[in-house]
């Protein structure tokens, strides 16, 4: 199994499966949220009306739509209170929840953007550990997974998940 770090749109990147950094009621917002549900159209708008929204640190899958992929799979990451709010282990929860959704739908190729990081702010050094140390957890056990892919929106973003997976 392949980490990857790219720095790129992940609106463009093909995959399996595409993870949303959504919010709790899945009907779209700013970042990564917004340019998700403009780039698939307004079917997936439609099938997340019918989901019932997602507590943080869970994840709900749809079909793609427009993108290039088969499925979107939504995690409303935790907004960041300063530490003391199981940030941490919600994070960790929804790496989690979207591998174990991934998994189970047969997606060999994954793609994630940096969750909580931006509106949510969630300390990116911090996020880019819990991120990538989930991931590799998660994998020891598993053999589903040819690459994970963290599609980073900025320099900045790219070598904090590069230096996290030097560790």
């Amino acid at each position: 199994m392949e980490i990857k770090i790219s720095l790129g749109d992940i609106t463009k990147v093909p995959a399996d499966a595409i993870v949303n950094a959504a919010n709790p009621t899945l009907l779209g917002g700013g970042g990564v949220d917004g340019a998700i549900h403009e780039a698939a159209g307004p079917e997936l708008m439609a099938e997340c009306r019918t989901l019932g929204g997602c507590d943080t640190g869970d994840a709900k899958i749809t079909k793609a739509y427009n993108l290039p992929a088969k499925y979107v799979i939504h995690t409303p990451g935790p907004v960041w209170r300063g530490g003391d709010d199981c940030e941490e282990e919600l994070l960790a929860d929804c790496y989690q929840s979207c591998l174990k959704l991934a998994e189970e739908h047969g997606c060999g190729h994954v793609t994630f953007p940096s969750i909580s990081t931006g509106l949510f702010r969630f300390p990116l050094s911090k996020a880019a550990a819990i991120a990538i140390g989930t991931v590799k957890e998660y994998c020891k056990t598993s053999q589903a997974f040819e690459c994970i892919e963290f599609v980073c929106f900025d320099e900045k973003t790219k070598k904090a998940y590069e230096t996290a997976l030097e560790l």
